[in-house]
């Protein structure tokens, strides 16, 4: 199960997380390096050698999961220029981190789609050829469907959407973090991405539940995804990738994965 399974790690030090995701038999952490305890400026020398030594003694793999708030789409002088820094100084912290992967985003839009469309794919490509130099990986993720009176708009949450990025970026640096719940919230739902794209760019599946008409991230069960036919379908696409696990507490964690390691 070690090989399949990591979650989404948030309110404790880093340095906890590993300890419990190891002696639980989770191999992989996501976790973002935006706030306080695991702040970016947080991770002075001598704490990344100590999550180093962490990750190698539990047998741990870790990512960082950047902030979709921050807008990937942005094209405003200067805010602009602050979103890639911002990019660059999480993957800076990957490489001294020794992470396998740093997800990111497309950003979201206003009404103002074309240009914001174009700001994102060329940030994109640029922090992907910034990857491909370091020998890193990026994970690209699907967004949520905001609600019909939402003011905003993220990108990508359609299968057309996606495609602007996964077809035009193509790099072996550049992976997919296939977010299930998130895919389960417009028509073409999870089945639909899975057909249009296929499981061999998938560098990590997300799971979490919902009812299909907004983004909350219930504990599977409490939602209406079919997580039998999401396994059954990836298994036949011949997914043998991980799956992060992003909701409820520890407890929820292991209960949960132990029943979706029988679906595997």
């Amino acid at each position: 199960m070690k090989d399949r399974f990591g979650f989404n790690a948030a309110g404790k030090p880093l340095e906890e997380h590993i300890v419990w995701a190891g002696r639980n038999n989770f191999g992989y952490v996501d976790f973002a390096a935006d706030v306080a305890p695991n702040d970016i400026r947080s991770f002075d020398d001598a704490r990344v050698r100590r999550v180093r030594a962490l990750c190698d003694q539990h047998g741990v793999r870790i990512g960082i999961h950047t902030t979709s708030a921050v807008n990937g789409a942005e094209y405003v002088p200067i805010m602009s220029e602050a979103v890639d820094r911002y990019l660059l100084a999480n993957l800076d912290l990957s490489l001294r981190l020794a992470c396998g992967w740093v997800i990111v985003h497309g950003g979201y839009q206003f009404g103002d789609l074309a240009a914001r469309k174009t700001a994102a794919v060329e940030r994109i490509k640029r922090i992907t050829r910034e990857a491909e130099r370091r020998h890193a990986t990026l994970f690209f993720e699907n967004h949520n469907k905001e609600p019909s009176h939402s003011e905003i708009r993220y990108l990508p949450h359609t299968v057309e959407e996606t495609r602007w990025f996964l077809d035009h970026i193509q790099s072996p640096n550049l992976k997919w973090a296939f977010n299930v719940a998130h895919a389960h919230l417009v028509p073409e739902g999870w089945k639909g991405f899975l057909d249009a794209f296929g499981a061999g760019r998938i560098g990590q599946v997300r799971l979490n539940d919902n009812k299909g008409d907004y983004e909350i991230h219930l504990v599977p069960g409490e939602g209406n995804i079919d997580f039998t036919a999401v396994f059954a379908h990836l298994r036949k696409l011949g997914y043998k990738g991980w799956y992060s696990l992003g909701f409820g507490n520890d407890a929820d964690k292991i209960r949960v994965r132990d029943q979706f390691a029988k679906l595997l």
